[in-house]
């Protein structure tokens, strides 16, 4: 395709916002943030599995979203890179796609419980907020991000098109 770079950045862009806007969304109803944590923008951390641009996007996405929500420091550097390697994992198991979710689920997992404890020093225990963190994950990424990569499959040709990489 001709113009690939001005896709790849127009998707970028597009994931990004929608990841903001629906991180501002769960936000607004008390789930994005703290112990337990259902971001409805984690089930876009499916993209990958359709499109690389989706990578960028998603980090970009979720730093933005940390920013405006009011994160701190330590969670807005190691929240925005849990969400870029979980998304780098989704792309590189974009072959099965009963497997794209677990990288964002496993590592957020790990990382964001890490984050709670040390760095917001929240009550409780990491095993505690890796409980109440994977079991959001497992509901965003998993649950959500799986149907909407069943849905999204149906039409990957106009909203994806290939760009020959």
């Amino acid at each position: 395709m001709k113009n690939s770079k001005t896709l790849f950045i127009a998707q970028a862009a597009i994931i990004a916002a929608l990841y903001v806007v629906l991180t501002l969304l769960a936000n607004s109803l008390g789930l994005a943030n703290y112990a337990i944590q259902l971001r409805f923008s984690e089930a876009l951390t499916i993209l990958p599995f359709f499109t690389a641009a989706a990578i960028p996007g998603l980090f970009l996405g979720c730093l933005i979203s940390n920013l405006l929500t009011g994160a701190i420091i330590w969670d807005v550097v190691f929240g925005s890179l849990a969400t870029l390697i979980g998304a780098v994992g989704t792309y590189l198991l974009r072959r099965c796609k009963w497997l794209a979710p677990l990288p964002p689920i496993a590592v957020n997992t790990l990382i964001v419980p890490l984050v709670l404890y040390f760095a917001y020093r929240f009550p409780g225990s990491i095993p505690y907020f890796m409980l109440t963190v994977g079991i959001g994950e497992i509901l965003s990424c998993g649950v959500l991000g799986i149907l909407l990569l069943l849905v999204l499959q149906k039409y990957k040709k106009y909203i994806f098109p290939d760009t020959g990489k």
